[in-house]
């Protein structure tokens, strides 16, 4: 039987070698009494509370258009064709295009800053929704909307990367991308008792809805300022010792982060250069056209099997608790079994029955609406898989930096399809966003094999070197 060999770190030295060299803290703070378990819980309760109802708010404010548009929105802006389609896709064009800068942006001016003036910008924009009087100012608000919330989700990623060893990480990523159906749920119990506001000083209730959303952001994002966790190397709320521990368990884990590491455009550009961060981005977007389609019109999906109004906002409820379930169990067992691709594949393939089954029953309302819970359950379940799969094993600030806002914003390419899949003209089959649904599940199924054989490759040259491989 062969020794293990050591973990060797980008030096070519047993990693709890080079983060003695490269940690000057390493050898002047006596961390030995720092208890692991009861750190890491300060950790939980310090970072995630925060994040989560921040992305929770920032979901809503991003999709409470489509609660809106069953209370008189078009009608009363006067929209006609695909104006409304074009109002959601403009938040789109410029959420993808911010998504990098913003990143590096947040580096630059530390996360409690960024996120908190962020999320006080799209709190006003979604009051100024509530307010406008035609389609041109609709449009415009969705584009400011997307760009001032570009930071938001893969800078939480970011974030909770530099935090968290492989073997906690996808717990975490899970309960944090969980907000989003924490927010799908939260956001329709909000508009069916806004709802009943309507009339209220002669406005439909899809403007109470913006306004009384927004206000609410903007109190959060106050909160935020001073809640919100900054990098280990930055955590004032952390003893000495606590730094760092933190800072050297993570570098044995996953190499030195780097944190002083130079931001530059050829180091961007060589980030981009790598093929598993091209192929990762491809995974992530068919689930997220999907999860827009469902975000943006599971409410008008539910009205069309025959609910009012007031039940469809009610009925949305169930398919994100059910996503919230299945996405927990699957954290859980992937942390412990450290493999992600199983998980993708299970969710991928009920994905697929799931919108198959949407597309062909017409007949049976219990039949289709089990269906929507699945397809939502299984969609929102394997998101957090991919993310954290392919950005815990990126390696160091900038790769984390430029991995996680390209896989974000290319897979929110799919977010522009996904708004003009299920057009009213459609109602109530819309046999086009489902199909649509399963090419473009199909395609991530296949890109997620090609990620693993890469992965599955590159770990066969890490062997040779003794460095640490890559999750599978």
């Amino acid at each position: 039987m062969e020794p293990d060999l050591p973990v060797l770190g980008e030096k070519g030295v047993p990693v709890s070698e080079e983060v003695h060299q490269k940690s000057p803290a390493s050898t002047s703070i006596d961390y030995s009494g720092v208890d692991e378990k009861a750190l890491v819980r300060r950790m939980d309760l310090r970072i995630l509370p925060m994040i989560v109802i921040l992305y929770i708010f920032a979901f809503i404010d991003r999709v409470n258009i489509g609660n809106a548009q069953l209370f008189s929105l078009s009608k009363d802006l006067k929209l006609t064709g695909l104006q409304y389609n074009i109002a959601l896709c403009m938040f789109f064009v410029s959420y993808v295009t911010f998504e990098i800068p913003a990143n590096i942006l947040m580096k630059k001016v530390k996360p409690h800053i960024f996120m908190s003036g962020c999320a006080l910008f799209f709190g006003f924009l979604v009051i100024m929704e509530g307010l406008v009087s035609n389609f041109a100012g609709l449009a415009v608000l969705r584009f400011l909307l997307g760009a001032a919330e570009a930071g938001i989700f893969p800078g939480c990623f970011y974030l909770l990367s530099m935090w968290y060893k492989r073997s906690e990480a996808q717990k975490r990523f899970s309960f944090f991308t969980n907000a989003s159906t924490l927010g799908g749920a939260f956001g329709g119990l909000l508009a069916t008792g806004i709802g009943h506001m309507n009339g209220v000083r002669g406005w439909h209730a899809w403007r109470w809805i913006f306004i009384l959303e927004g206000l609410a952001t903007v109190l959060i994002a106050v909160i935020a300022y001073f809640f919100i966790a900054d990098f280990p190397e930055d955590a004032k709320w952390l003893s000495e010792a606590e730094r760092a521990f933190v800072v050297n368990k993570l570098k044995e884990d996953q190499g030195n982060s780097d944190p002083h590491q130079p931001i530059t455009l050829k180091g961007v550009l060589k980030s981009l250069s790598d093929l598993k961060l091209i192929v990762a981005g491809f995974i992530y977007f068919g689930p997220t056209m999907a999860g827009y389609g469902l975000a943006y019109f599971i409410p008008t999906i539910v009205n069309s099997y025959g609910y009012s109004p007031i039940e469809s906002q009610l009925y949305s409820i169930p398919p994100w608790a059910a996503a919230l379930g299945f996405s927990m169990i699957c954290a859980f067992v992937s942390d412990k079994t450290q493999r992600r691709f199983p998980f993708l594949v299970f969710g991928f393939l009920i994905a697929i029955a799931s919108v198959v089954v949407l597309d062909q029953v017409h007949n049976k309302r219990s039949t289709r609406y089990a269906a929507l819970c699945l397809f939502t359950m299984s969609v929102f379940g394997t998101l957090p898989v991919i993310i954290c799969w392919f950005v815990m094993n990126q390696e160091g600030h900038l790769n984390r930096i430029v991995g996680s806002a390209w896989q974000i914003g290319f897979g929110n390419i799919g977010g522009i399809i996904a708004v003009f899949s299920f057009p009213a003209k459609d109602r109530p089959f819309y046999h086009l966003g489902y199909r649509l649904s399963i090419g473009m599940i199909c395609m991530s199924l296949a890109a997620s094999v090609l990620y693993l054989v890469l992965c599955m490759l590159e770990n066969k040259k890490r062997a040779r070197d003794g460095r640490r491989k890559l999750v599978l």
